[in-house]
């Protein structure tokens, strides 16, 4: 899959995804893989400006699956929302170092750099990792309260990764025609076992399968 990214000035966060200037991107529906049952809605919004990258999610939910508290714990384990960009990938061979991040409904986030020879992979978590290089986001319920196992009706994500963070990496930050390899992903636990949806459809439920992320193509 392929995916035109526009570009846009710089803009705040709410969670909600509000800002005027998302009207500028059009949905990324998502689609369920794997054998989870949950037949929840999941779509996603990406834009890019002078100085990083944006995303937001729309997550169909009944409950906020999630009690985790803390940054940098194992998120994944409950609801949460998943980016992973692989800007160098041209240069890389089977030996990959690319991005990953997660959020969780509770504005919980887990931010890690991933190692992976096609057999083996680790996250490392970021270093001097503040202001300028230092991911922004924030969440917003729809239909209920924003705390652990509430009920609600869905929720949204919005995160910015600036290219600052990235630094070191080939093609950042990018120009225009830039094409860089990354895929969007929702986990859900609402029926006892995971959910998964993803972007790209073709990693399945193997979310590190790099050789089958999609295409982001920067405007």
């Amino acid at each position: 899959m392929e995916l035109t990214v526009k570009r846009s000035s710089d803009f705040e966060l709410s969670g909600d995804g509000n800002s005027p200037a998302w009207d500028a991107a059009t949905w990324q529906n998502m689609t369920r893989v794997g054998k989870g049952t949950t037949a929840y809605g999941t779509r996603c919004k990406v834009l890019y400006s002078d100085t990083g990258i944006y995303f937001l999610f729309d997550c169909e939910d009944r409950v906020l699956s999630c009690t985790m508290t803390r940054d940098h714990d194992n998120i994944f384990q409950e609801d949460v929302v998943e980016i992973f960009l692989d800007p160098a990938h041209e240069q890389c061979g089977d030996q990959r170092v690319y991005f990953e991040h997660e959020l969780s409904p509770l504005d919980v986030e887990l931010t890690i750099m991933v190692p992976n020879d096609g057999m083996r992979f680790h996250g490392w978590l970021p270093w001097n990792y503040s202001g300028a290089r230092r991911i922004l986001h924030a969440t917003s319920v729809i239909g209920g309260n924003r705390e652990s196992m509430a009920t609600c009706k869905g929720w949204r994500a919005e995160c910015f990764v600036p290219f600052a963070l990235l630094s070191g990496l080939s093609q950042v930050p990018p120009t225009g025609g830039t094409r860089w390899r990354g895929n969007m992903f929702r986990i859900d636990y609402d029926d006892g076992q995971p959910t998964h949806w993803a972007w790209d459809p073709a990693t399945g439920t193997e979310f590190h399968d790099y050789r089958n992320f999609g295409t982001l193509v920067f405007e």
